[in-house]
C-alpha cells in the first residue's frame, strides 16, 4: 500500500473540518490515504486584532514554512487568509469549487443588523466587516474579536454580544447549526466580502511528485478559480493587505464576469466602489490549461482577462482616491 499523502492545516475546528473534506476527494482522486497534519499558525497564538496583525500571512506562514520543509506534501488554506503574493517554490494546485461567499449576522432573535438597536454589541475582528457595519447602522457598539466560530456563537447565545458577523461558508463546513440563534445573510451586492472568501486553496511545492500535482489539479474548479483570479488581482494591485477594508465579490454568468469592488475608510464614513462587467473569452468553460491548477498558464484567456479585469477595477478606484482609505501592505 502506497504511503499516506500528508495534509497541512491549521488547528482550528473549521481548519480541521475543510481540510478533511479536501482529504477525502484527494485520496479518491490519488488512491491513496491522506493523513492531516496539524500545524499552529502565528494567527492561532497571537491575539491582537486583525488590523494590527495586517497582511503578513499570520495563517498561512507556518504552514508554508512546514511545507518547503517536506513536513507535509500539500496544505489547505481559507484563500481569504492567504496573501495575494506567492512563494517561490510553491503553487496553488488547486481552488475547489467555491461555497457560498456572503457574510451572515447570527443574533438571538434573527433582528436584522439594520435594525439592531442603538449601542447594539456586535462582534467581528475583520476591518471590512467593521467599516461595513459602522456603515449599514451607525448606532451600533462594535467589538473587535477573535476567536473560534464556537467561542464567538457562545458570546451570542450568552448575551457578551447581540451579535456576531461570520463567514456563511464557515458555518456551512462545519455543519451549518447555530444552536437555536438567527442567522441574516447579507446580500453581494451592498455587502462585498473578502477577496476569495468561500474558496479554498491548495498548495504545494512546485517539485512536488507529478501524479501527486495532478492528483490535487482534479479537484480544481474553473469558475472558482477565473472568479477569485478577478478579486485577489484587486487586493494585489491596490497593494493592500489581507486585513484591510476591500470587498471584492466576481460571478460568472454565460462567459461574462462581473466584477464589484468597494473600498471603505477604516470607520465606515466613507466609501468607493466600482462594478464593471466583461466578456471572458468566447470559449470560456470548455477551455482547459494544463493540468497544473490555478498557477497553470491558459494561454493568455480566462485567467489572464480575469486578472485584467482586476487590475483595470484597481486602477479605476485609485484614480476616485482609494488609496487615501486603504492601508498599504508590501507584504501581501
Amino acid at each position: 500500500m502506497s504511503a499516506p499523502l500528508r495534509l497541512g492545516t491549521r488547528r482550528s475546528t473549521l481548519a480541521m473540518a475543510q481540510s478533511q473534506m479536501v482529504a477525502d476527494a484527494v485520496a479518491a482522486a490519488s488512491g491513496r490515504p491522506v493523513e492531516l497534519v496539524p500545524i499552529v499558525s502565528e494567527g492561532d497564538v497571537n491575539r491582537a486584532s486583525l488590523s494590527q496583525l495586517g497582511g503578513r500571512g499570520v495563517f498561512a506562514n507556518s504552514l508554508r514554512e512546514a511545507l518547503a520543509a517536506d513536513r507535509c506534501d500539500f496544505l489547505v488554506h481559507s484563500l481569504k487568509d492567504l496573501p495575494t503574493q506567492q512563494p517561490d517554490g510553491l503553487v496553488i494546485a488547486a481552488t475547489p469549487t467555491r461555497e457560498d461567499a456572503r457574510d451572515v449576522v447570527v443574533t438571538r432573535d434573527g433582528v436584522p443588523l439594520g435594525s439592531l438597536a442603538p449601542g447594539a454589541r456586535v462582534g467581528t475582528g475583520s476591518p471590512r466587516r467593521i467599516a461595513q457595519a459602522s456603515r449599514h447602522n451607525p448606532r451600533l457598539d462594535i467589538r473587535d474579536i477573535r476567536g473560534n466560530v464556537d467561542s464567538r456563537l457562545a458570546r451570542v447565545r450568552d448575551g457578551e454580544l447581540d451579535a456576531v458577523i461570520l463567514a456563511a461558508a464557515g458555518l456551512s463546513r462545519l455543519g451549518g447549526d447555530l444552536g437555536g440563534l438567527e442567522a441574516e445573510a447579507l446580500g453581494l451586492s451592498e455587502w462585498p466580502t473578502a477577496p476569495g472568501q468561500g474558496s479554498l486553496a491548495v498548495e504545494t511545492r512546485t517539485d512536488i511528485d507529478p501524479e501527486i500535482l495532478a492528483a490535487l489539479a482534479q479537484l480544481d474548479d474553473e469558475d472558482t478559480r477565473v472568479a477569485i483570479t478577478a478579486e485577489r488581482t484587486v487586493l494585489s494591485a491596490l497593494d493592500a493587505g489581507c486585513s484591510a477594508p476591500v470587498g471584492t465579490h466576481a460571478s460568472l454568468t454565460e462567459g461574462d464576469l462581473r466584477l464589484r469592488a468597494v473600498v471603505y475608510a477604516l470607520d465606515g464614513t466613507q466609501r468607493i466602489g466600482i462594478d464593471r462587467t466583461v466578456r471572458l473569452s468566447p470559449g470560456y468553460g470548455g477551455e482547459t490549461g494544463s493540468g497544473n491548477g490555478a498557477d497553470a498558464a491558459d494561454d493568455g484567456g480566462t485567467i489572464a482577462r480575469a486578472a485584467r479585469a482586476g487590475r483595470e477595477a484597481a486602477r479605476r478606484l485609485l484614480e476616485r482616491g482609494a488609496a487615501d482609505l486603504v492601508p498599504r501592505e508590501s507584504t501581501t
